[in-house]
């Protein structure tokens, strides 16, 4: 089927607005399962997207309010800030079909609702830089949005996602990274399938290297999302070795400063926290910094009730060259109590995990300068 634009390209906006704020998502599917060249198609004012996103959620309740902690030390930064922020968005297919959230009624993941949510979110904050996992919604929604938000998009799915054991699934989940191009040049992209034991695993990571406009400093970003579940930490303590070599090469031995982002399935007490912890890439992870030790990672990233019993766990993180970058401030996480005794996803949050979001400047060292 083919969307016709008629004489205005403004008209895919219109049938996207209809989608957010009516939930008739079947009847123009035809439409959003398009991969129309979004560089021809009009911007859209985020302003105008969260307003369609809150007629949307009127009836749920209002946002959580969390606050940015300021980490900046007394070093001045002559240019503006690079926001980063890092989320888990919780498939579609995995969060209707196969993750029991069994305190999470059925109602709170409704697509039509719970995607104005993680709009909402990713709205609220502005980062120039959007780190995904479990993305499932890529072609029909995150990619048409956020391109017209000015964001250049690049996907890569699992090569066996779960979403597809899943009876309507909308398609493989994978990752997905976005920045600003008003900020950032792409001078290079790597979709890397990660391997374990020398054998290809099902896990990935996008990896780019990119310019900023403002400084003339290269540096890289990368996304990840490694193997889930008990047992099966040697497996990705290999995927996260894999992950480093390639990001060795990538950032030239840490001559290119280096973010990464992920849901690592991993606590602080695994193995492959430790080869982060303690790679020649010199990486910090920036969350620590809110710890009044600043050596301690928060108590949770993500909290949950399944069948079989309430999971709570620190698995996600944003990695920095330490030696290159300064952490300016980082976005606090949800209290136990604004989180609710129904744990996460709920009606008021969209997701299993917590966004995470840094805001990152440059090192002025002259020597540490590219």
């Amino acid at each position: 089927a083919v969307c016709s634009m008629g004489n205005s390209t403004s008209r895919l906006y219109s049938v996207l607005a209809k989608t957010l704020s009516s939930g008739a998502v079947s009847q123009h599917q035809d439409c959003l399962e398009q991969q129309l060249d979004s560089a021809q198609l009009d911007p859209i004012d985020p302003k105008d997207l969260l307003e369609e996103c809150q007629i949307v959620l009127q009836k749920r309740p209002p946002r959580f309010q969390r606050n940015f902690v300021n980490l900046k030390k007394n070093t001045a930064s002559n240019h503006r800030p690079i926001r980063v922020m890092q989320w888990n968005i919780l498939a579609q297919a995995l969060g209707e079909g196969k993750d029991n959230f069994v305190q999470c009624p059925m109602e709170a993941l409704k697509w039509e609702e719970r995607k104005c949510l993680i709009l909402e979110e990713i709205l609220a904050y502005k980062p120039d830089i959007l780190c995904l996992q479990e993305v499932d919604h890529y072609f029909d929604t995150f990619e048409p949005l956020l391109s017209r938000l000015g964001y250049q998009c690049t996907f890569f799915p699992k090569p066996w996602s779960p979403c597809l054991d899943v009876e309507r699934n909308n398609g493989p989940d994978g990752c997905a990274m976005f920045f600003l191009k008003e900020r950032f040049q792409l001078i290079s992209s790597a979709n890397i399938r990660l391997t374990a034991m020398k054998l290809k695993t099902n896990q990935v990571a996008i990896a780019q290297t990119l310019k900023c406009h403002e400084t003339g400093r290269l540096f890289c970003i990368a996304v990840t999302h490694l193997k889930a579940r008990t047992g099966w930490e040697r497996f990705r303590s290999a995927q996260g070795c894999d992950l480093l070599q390639n990001l060795k090469s990538i950032t030239q031995g840490a001559k290119i400063p280096l973010i990464v982002c992920g849901d690592f399935n991993a606590e602080p007490t695994e193995e492959v926290y430790r080869e982060f912890a303690n790679s020649s890439l010199n990486l910090n992870s920036a969350y620590k910094l809110l710890s009044a030790d600043g050596q301690s990672e928060p108590p949770y990233t993500t909290w949950k009730i399944r069948p079989s019993g309430e999971c709570r766990h620190t698995l996600d993180y944003i990695w920095y060259s330490q030696h290159a970058l300064n952490v300016n401030s980082a976005l606090g996480l949800l209290t136990e109590e604004q989180i609710g005794p129904n744990r996460l996803p709920s009606f008021n949050y969209p997701s299993d995990h917590l966004s995470l979001v840094c805001d990152f400047s440059f090192n002025q060292d002259p020597d540490r300068l590219l």
